[in-house]
């Protein structure tokens, strides 16, 4: 059983790419930034923003609202593509990426921009900081989820272990991660530079429950999100296989968009790219 309708994932396709567009026009307005993680991510990040999520854009402090931890803070175009058209702040300050004084900085800042839980920067803190805000949850008797979005590079960090063994150990399973498998980071392929592989086995022998999902379905991602709420004895990773620099063909899997941004005449053909797939939203049209 699918727990996405036919038309919620249609609006949830055409509200990715219009944060694929949102991501490219802020990233030739920088000058600077990631471009492909966040083009990988975009899927991912909609579904959370537009479908999972138990969150209130007008009120961001929330208490029982759900906990998205971003720990690979370079990828956060997508999160802040996201959280604007979602209703968090004008979309317009998106160009605003990277500028002094700007709320949002290439890393995201948590005590700048409401709505961002935590700093990040240093990568394979994330999971370690969600870990610890589950188990802070559980003591409190708090029933809010927490979601820890990660790259596949930065499991190659020890502190990722030792939260993976942590929240195994405490069996959180008002836990979620997601990692983003693109099997790329700045100076290559994963598997070249340190390889991952069996990682699935990894987690599962850390006593953590785990799924394998297609990371541009949003049937998948959303049916993948609703199975680790349901498990209640263990935390739950969800690797996620993407591309990077999904939705413009020409860069997609090139390790090379890792850490640069398009040039204006870049963007305007990684624009007609994304246009020509179709589906947009308008701003407004908010799920």
């Amino acid at each position: 059983m699918s727990y996405l309708t036919e038309d919620s994932e249609t609006r949830l396709i055409a509200q990715a790419r219009a944060v694929r567009e949102t991501i490219i026009q802020m990233l030739v307005a920088a000058g600077s930034g990631h471009t492909a993680g966040p083009l990988g991510m975009a899927d991912i990040f909609t579904a959370f923003y537009f479908h999972i999520l138990n969150h209130n854009p007008k009120d961001p402090h929330w208490v029982e609202r759900d906990r998205l931890i971003l720990s690979n803070g370079h990828i956060v175009p997508v999160r802040y593509a996201a959280m604007a058209h979602a209703g968090y702040f004008p979309i317009e300050e998106c160009l605003t990426l990277r500028r002094f004084k700007s709320r949002l900085q290439g890393h995201p800042e948590r005590e700048v921009l409401p709505g961002v839980e935590t700093t990040s920067g240093p990568l394979g803190s994330g999971l370690s900081q969600a870990a610890g805000i589950a188990y802070a949850a559980r003591m409190d008797g708090k029933k809010f989820h927490t979601y820890c979005l990660m790259s596949d590079g930065e499991q190659q960090c020890g502190n990722i272990w030792e939260a993976a063994m942590f929240a195994g150990r405490n069996r959180l399973a008002n836990l979620t991660a997601v990692i983003d498998r693109n099997n790329i980071q700045i100076n290559g392929m994963t598997e070249d530079v340190m390889p991952l592989e069996p990682l699935r086995d990894k987690y599962e022998s850390f006593g953590w429950h785990t799924l394998e999902i297609n990371g541009h379905n949003m049937e998948e991602i959303v049916d993948a999100v609703e199975t680790a709420k349901a498990v209640t004895e263990k935390p739950t990773v969800i690797i996620a296989r993407t591309i990077p620099g999904k939705g413009v063909p020409e860069i997609e899997y090139d390790f090379r968009w890792h850490g640069k941004p398009p040039t204006k005449a870049e963007a305007e053909q990684f624009l007609i790219a994304l246009r020509s797939l179709g589906g947009q939203v308008h701003p407004s049209d908010h799920a």
